[in-house]
């Protein structure tokens, strides 16, 4: 597996990651045994950057990497994990926290769950309105002198928190959606990245899951799944939204690829200093995913791409009310 640079810091990480949340929530039936096989398959394709977060179960999906790091020399990967919320003594979520004394009581939980001495990369997973980001960056500030976390970084803002937050100490990733059908970090997000020299973690980099081209109707879903209550998986959205997929299916079969090959590749090209993450719970797509680091078409194809999905529409909000109150779009 190829390499990438996430900032300016040292952080080199394989060049796609794997994203596990769906592993223990969100996404339909969870199979801890499958999930191990996946992981252990991860670490012999060179997938070796892994994103979780303290809020993924709540706890069990940082719990199940911890079996893994039980099995592999930690130098040999990367994990990613999340902060920003406060539990209840069952789980339950209360709130957004990210206040200094917060930050502390959720790293030292995220660091016995998972059996390590330190994060390689930490993240505010949403931003708090009650606490200015520099409070908590100089809270994580605190953490790297300690060596309980080596980089840290933002999800979910904007870019002027991040020039904010970077001021403060520097990130060395934001992490934000991206994909074929969200493209809105493009225009504002990614030239400031660039700018101050900050990587870009893209999540849901197959537009979680449908630019697989396995989801047709609301009923291919499990009842529990997650996307049941995103707009754009709506009934009255997706046979819209499937002409997306049929742009890239065509290009797909035309270069013996598949779907979601194409859509990680285009994501691949937008520059070195991106890395996908593309979430999976079976080692068959893991596999088919990974390939997606050594496709080539000519630029040819890849601009004929660019121009229909440019033109094309998506119908529906990329996420449900609830979490877009969570997402911070200033400039």
């Amino acid at each position: 597996m190829h390499k990438r640079k996430l900032g300016q810091y040292g952080l080199e990480v394989s060049a796609i990651g794997l994203g596990c949340m769906g592993m223990t929530c969100g996404y339909g039936h969870r199979d801890d045994a499958e999930s191990i096989r996946v992981l252990r398959r991860a670490v012999e394709l060179g997938v070796t950057f892994w994103d979780t977060s303290e809020n993924y179960g709540p706890f069990s999906n940082e719990q199940l990497l911890g079996l893994l790091l039980k099995e592999v020399p930690r130098q040999r990967l990367v994990i990613a994990t999340k902060f920003a919320w406060r539990f209840g003594p069952h789980g339950e979520l209360i709130g957004l926290d990210s206040s200094p004394a917060q930050v502390r009581r959720s790293v030292e939980g995220s660091l016995k769950r998972l059996g390590t001495d330190y994060i390689d990369l930490y993240y505010q997973h949403r931003l708090d309105p009650a606490v200015p980001v520099e409070e908590t960056v100089g809270a994580l500030s605190r953490l790297v002198e300690e060596g309980k976390v080596r980089h840290i970084g933002l999800s979910a803002a904007g870019p002027r928190v991040v020039r904010r937050a970077h001021a403060v100490h520097p990130l060395s990733a934001v992490q934000a959606e991206y994909s074929l059908w969200e493209r809105g970090a493009e225009e504002k997000l990614i030239p400031v990245l660039r700018e101050l020299g900050i990587g870009m973690v893209a999540y849901s980099p197959m537009g979680r899951g449908f630019l697989a081209g396995k989801i047709r109707t609301p009923e291919d879903l499990e009842p529990c799944d997650r996307r049941r209550k995103n707009p754009r998986f709506f009934a009255r959205n997706l046979t819209h939204n499937f002409t997306l997929v049929s742009m890239v299916d065509e290009i797909a079969r035309t270069h013996d690829a598949t779907p979601a090959q194409v859509a990680l590749a285009w994501i691949l090209r937008r520059g070195g200093d991106i890395v996908p993450i593309p979430g999976t719970k079976h080692t068959r797509y893991l596999e088919e995913n990974t390939q997606a680091v050594g496709l080539r078409f000519a630029e040819d194809v890849w601009c004929a791409l660019d121009r229909s999905v440019s033109c094309f529409d998506v119908a529906g909000e990329r996420c449900d009310e609830d979490a877009l109150r969570f997402t911070d779009d200033s400039d």
